[in-house]
Formats: structure tokens, sequence, C-alpha cells
């Protein structure tokens, strides 16, 4: 197969066709992960009886997410972003069709394996933000990168507003009315992977590395060109990528180094905060004592939280393209440091505020901004601070280890909150973000001498 040739022009055509597409794919599956948050802990209740079992469903999709995200970044790797996406796309629709099995079965076995396929389907998610950059100049990464974030606020808004015409549908099928959240994501999904299956074409990622192999010259005589059948050959039959190759690459780049500490850590304080503001909220106005077995939050309490964790969401999401911008016009570090400003903003608004539900809430949507900066500039950053070779295995380990992170975070928050209460929590996501904000100011001020010595 002969080599592409391709204008500049018809590169920015296709890069803007990718964003687009992934972006439509992003809203259709993000209804899944929405619908699944949003009754997975009624459901798990229900169906193992107990209510230790409350948040099997959020910690399976966590855990599923952070493990499946290197064997995704390696698939992509040998075979193209439309096939990783793909893969994680399809692991998700299994996984709702589990749920579906889960609810009318009743088997808590089940419901736990679709919340697992669910997880996997948010690792595809989550790296089709750097499928957004493949093809992207250096100029415009950042919005590319964020407008693919950004529209996963549609599915998070959209799944959890599901539940009720979900039940609708479920009777309509004949089956338990809770299934019918789940039906409705499966068709979501469905779509999702219909688009990456037919539109997704050429591969951003095989394409950039044919276009990258094209501006370094004709290949040596024997030697096959990207693009080619022999290439692609080679591609296959490389070693697959593996922790500890990502964990190389990212040492061997400062930069890499920084964007990846500033993604896991913004995610790992983020998710120990907000995973533990539900109950504190319940504490302040019910009082300690309605934690405790044979109590229930009132409707009232229930209203509070619910609101303040859409003003989360809506911090993390709704403004990831302003952060993108930022990203592109003012920095990739400098934007990482306002992202992590905005975190340790964040934390002292709702630590020292704990006694007013209107600070906690104010400073939740901090928290959520200064995520979204810190993300969308963190994960361009390493974008393009390794080489075409490693790029993809490092991307993945970054969300192997945000993922990890997360799940840490929210298993570690609920001893902290224990012995130290909601401020000292805060104070300690306080201190994390401090060391990662100094960091990058270093690394910017290195980086400014090396550059007025030069």
């Amino acid at each position: 197969m002969a080599p592409t040739v391709m204008s500049e022009q018809d590169v920015r055509r296709v890069q803007r066709r990718t964003v687009a597409l992934l972006a439509a794919a992003q809203v259709f599956g993000g209804i899944g992960t929405g619908a699944t948050v949003s009754i997975g802990s009624i459901l798990a209740v229900e169906l193992s009886g107990s209510s230790a079992w409350a948040g099997a469903v959020a910690t399976v999709m966590t855990l599923g997410a952070a493990l499946a995200a290197l064997p995704l970044a390696s698939l992509a790797e040998r075979r193209g972003r439309r096939v990783g996406q793909l893969a994680g796309l399809s692991a998700a629709l299994v996984g709702t069709v589990l749920m579906v099995l889960a609810v009318v079965t009743g088997i808590f076995g089940l419901l736990v394996l679709g919340a697992a396929g669910i997880g996997v389907g948010t690792a595809a998610s989550l790296q089709a933000r750097f499928a957004a950059v493949d093809l992207a100049d250096g100029e415009h990464r950042g919005r590319a990168l964020s407008t693919v974030v950004w529209a996963v606020t549609v599915g998070a808004v959209a799944g959890p507003n599901l539940i009720q015409p979900g039940t609708v549908v479920g009777a309509a099928l004949g089956l338990p009315p809770v299934a019918g959240p789940f039906v409705i994501s499966g068709a979501g999904l469905l779509v999702a992977t219909v688009l990456v299956w037919v539109g997704l074409r050429p591969d951003p990622l095989l394409l950039s590395r044919e276009l990258a192999a094209r501006a370094e010259g004709p290949a040596a005589p024997g030697v096959p060109q990207a693009g080619s059948v022999a290439a692609a050959a080679n591609q296959g039959s490389r070693p697959p990528g593996s922790l500890a190759r990502g964990m190389r690459a990212i040492r061997a780049s400062r930069m890499a180094l920084l964007a990846v500490a500033a993604v896991v850590a913004a995610h790992a304080v983020m998710v120990g905060v907000m995973s533990m503001t539900p109950l504190h909220l319940q504490h302040l106005v019910e009082g300690p004592g309605a934690s405790h077995a044979g109590h229930t939050a009132s409707g009232d309490v229930l209203v509070i939280i619910g609101f303040t964790i859409s003003l989360h969401i809506a911090g993390m999401f709704a403004l990831s393209p302003v952060m993108g911008w930022l990203t592109d016009k003012a920095g990739r570090t400098e934007t990482i440091m306002i992202g992590f400003a905005l975190l340790i903003t964040a934390v002292i608004v709702a630590g020292f505020g704990q006694g007013s539900t209107t600070a906690v809430a104010v400073g939740l949507v901090l928290l959520g901004m200064g995520w979204s900066a810190a993300t969308v500039s963190g994960s361009t950053l390493l974008a393009e601070s390794v080489g075409q070779d490693a790029k993809v295995v490092v991307q993945g380990v970054s969300d192997m280890l945000m993922g990890a992170a997360g799940a840490v975070g929210g298993a570690v928050s609920g001893l902290v909150l224990s012995w130290t209460g909601y401020l000292g929590l805060n104070m300690l996501g306080g201190v994390v973000g401090a060391c990662v904000l100094a960091a990058a100011f270093l690394t910017l001020v290195t980086r400014r001498r090396a550059s007025a010595a030069a």
C-alpha cells in the first residue's frame, strides 16, 4: 500500500472531523457511566442483601478503569486508536447487558462483572482525549483535548436524568423497571461504538505516525515506510506496551514527570475530598448521629448533597474548553500552576468553611475547576513530552496511575476523615497540591532561565 499523500489542509480537516466524532461518541458513551454511578449502590445493596456492599459497584468501576488503561493503550499502540476505542466501548456494552441480567436474575456477581465492563469503557473514554491531539498542531492541542473532555458533561448530566424514563422503558420491555436505565445506556454505547467503527477513519494515531515518518525523509533501502504493509507488520510485532517501558519514558523527561504528577495528584485530591463531602454534609445538617445504623438521610439533605455534587461536576467539565484555551495561550506549565492554585483555594474554602453548606459548595466548585485545569494542561503536556514510539504507552501508564490514585484517594479519605475530620482531610489535599505547585514553579523558573541563557 502506498504512503498516504495529504496536504496540511487535508490533515486539518481530518483533525476537525476526528475531534467532532470523538466528542459525539463521548456524549453517547458517557450515558452508561452516569446511570451506573447513580443507581449502582442501590442495586448492590438490593442484590447482596447487605449495605456493606454499597460501594462495590463504584469501586469495581474505578479499579476496572485503572487495570484496563495500560492494556487498552498497548492495543491502540499496536493497532491504532480506533481499535482501542472499540475494545473499550464493546466491554462497556457487554457490561450494560450484564447489569440487566443481574437485575433480572438477582445475581450479585453479574452486577460486579457488569461494573467492571463499564469501568473498561471509562478507561477508553479517558484515552479518547489523547486521540484528539494526535493530529493537532501545537497551538491548538489544549483546545482539541478539552473539547473531548467537555463532551463528557452531557453524558454525566444525562445519565442520572434517564433513570425515570428508563423505568418506563424497562416496564415496556417486560423487564424490572430498574433494568430500564441500563437498556438506554446500552443503546447509547451501541451508537458510540458504531460512530467510532464507521467514522474514525483514517486512524489519527496511525496517520500521525505516517506523517511524522514522511517529515523525517525517505526511508533507507529495505526499510519500510510508515503506512506501508511492511511497516504495519513491524508495528504489530513490536513488544507490547508495558508499565516498565512507560515508566522509563516518563522518568527520561522532566516535563513528562511533571505532567503525570499533575494529573495523578489532582485526581487523588479531587476524589478524596469529593467522596467524603456527602457524608460531611449529612453530619453538618442532621448531626453526627445521622450516619449511625438505622438512620437515613432526609430529603432536604439529599437535595443539598445532589446540588453540591452537581455543581462540582459542572466545575470539572463545563469549563474545560476555557482550560484548553488557557493551556494553549498561557502555557502548559502555567495552567498546571493555575489548576493547583485553584485546588489549594478549594480545600481552604471547604475546610475552613466546613460549618457552612454554601462554603462547602463553593469549595467543591473550585475543586472541580482546579481538577479540570490540571487534567487538561497535564494531559496536553504529556502528549508532547515523549517520543512517538513511547507516547501511547506513556498515556496508558498515566491513566492507570490516575485511576489507582482515585481508588486510593477514595479509600484513604474515609480513614483520614475519621482521624482528623473534614478540615484535616482538606488540609492533607492542600499539602499534596502545594507540592505539585512548587514543582511546577521550579520547572517554569528553570526553563525560563535556560531560555534566557541561550
